[in-house]
């Protein structure tokens, strides 16, 4: 009864190894090439259960998802002005034909890998090298990307892979070549800056000149009637002491020759040398009695 048992069970456990090793299961992200003594016989691409030949067959598993190939390390190219430019890419790429990715590169994807970065290097020469610096830079950027991506995705198809995309990253100068024009843009700043400052003291030398001519315009000015309203006033003032003096004739010579003896005698020390009979004396010698 016991060996019966065993016998039962070591059953049920080899058909169990046998069940596991004729079943597999192709993930959702994957597709998968059953093969037999070495010869593709089918190609799974749908998810779910399968069914193998245990011993007899062997099953080979394939991402299926987008992949993206960097280029790492900035490749060098020529333009068409005979300009070295440093190129940095990515390529976005999956396998759509795995049975023909598998006759082409074996299933190995670093020489997929290296098949389409060949392709993208060769084409970028050729495209790279029928343009200016700007176009690749900037002004036909897109254009270039475009056939890079048509190009190399028609000769992915030969192994079995689509090209979804092909992106510049950067394109620059090598370093060589950058430094002398992050020179030649250091001196070019450095020109319009002082050509600014230049500019700027000129124009502030013309506003302060400026400013001091109308400063001088308007104290002339100011100046002018200044000395036009003192003239008025003198003016006036001497109208009102010859009304006030055309009165009497006599007192304003009297008055006159007072402030002429007040001026002249200002000092002890003055000395005046004039003739007795001089009229400087007249109201010194004959003072008037009328009382006028």
């Amino acid at each position: 009864m016991n060996k019966n048992i065993t016998n039962a069970l070591i059953g049920a456990v080899a058909v169990l190894i046998l069940l596991s090793m004729s079943v597999f299961v192709v993930d959702q992200r994957q597709n998968a090439i059953v093969f037999q003594l070495g010869e593709v016989v089918s190609v799974k691409t749908q998810p779910g259960l399968n069914f193998k030949v245990p011993l007899m067959q062997n099953v080979r598993f394939f991402d299926s998802r987008i992949l993206t190939l960097d280029t790492g390390e900035p490749e060098r190219f020529i333009t068409a002005e005979k300009k070295n430019v440093m190129v940095d890419s990515f390529v976005k790429w999956k396998i759509i034909d795995v049975k023909q990715y598998y006759i082409s590169v074996g299933g190995d994807e670093v020489r997929a890998k290296t098949r389409l970065m060949q392709t993208v290097n060769s084409s970028m020469r050729e495209e790279f090298g029928k343009r200016t610096i700007h176009e690749v830079v900037s002004g036909e950027r897109e254009k270039i990307m475009d056939v890079l991506r048509e190009k190399t995705d028609a000769d992915a198809r030969k192994i079995g892979v689509q090209v979804l995309d092909v992106r510049l990253k950067r394109v620059d100068f090598p370093m060589e070549i950058s430094e002398s024009v992050y020179r030649r843009m250091d001196a070019e700043r450095k020109r319009v800056a002082n050509e600014l400052r230049a500019s700027g003291a000129a124009e502030g030398e013309k506003i302060k000149a400026d400013a001091d001519k109308q400063r001088e315009v308007i104290l002339a000015e100011a100046y002018r009637e200044a000395q036009k309203t003192k003239g008025e006033g003198d003016a006036k003032a001497s109208a009102t002491y010859a009304t006030a003096f055309g009165k009497n004739t006599e007192f304003y010579s009297f008055y006159r020759s007072l402030e002429a003896y007040k001026q002249s005698f200002k000092n002890k020390s003055d000395v005046m040398v004039l003739d007795p009979s001089s009229a400087f004396f007249k109201y010194l010698k004959t003072p008037n009695k009328t009382g006028k």
